[in-house]
């Protein structure tokens, strides 16, 4: 029986471990592929859209100007907003 718990344990730990290691992310350097690693929410077409909107209008300053990227929500944004950094002078030229 112990054997059994602590084997659902472990698989459940696997399964969780992407989700408890995500480590913010600088969405003004970050590549598509990181960012829809990172970010919960945000698939390959989402991350896509953040790299395009910050190769036009350049970095962003803050989790606010995410919002203007379309189709990211403030919801979405709010439960990334943990897991994202603005570093200035780092993004695309």
């Amino acid at each position: 029986m112990l054997t059994k718990g602590l084997g659902a344990a472990i698989l459940a730990a696997m399964l969780l471990a992407p989700n408890a290691i995500a480590g913010p992310v600088d969405v003004n350097s970050a590549d598509a592929k990181t960012l829809a690693r990172e970010l919960q929410g945000v698939g390959k077409a989402k991350a896509e859209a953040i790299v395009s909107y910050r190769q036009k209008n350049g970095p962003f300053k803050s989790a606010d100007d995410l919002a203007k990227v379309k189709g990211l929500g403030k919801k979405l944004i709010e439960q990334n907003k943990v897991n994202l950094k603005f570093e200035a002078g780092k993004a695309e030229s």
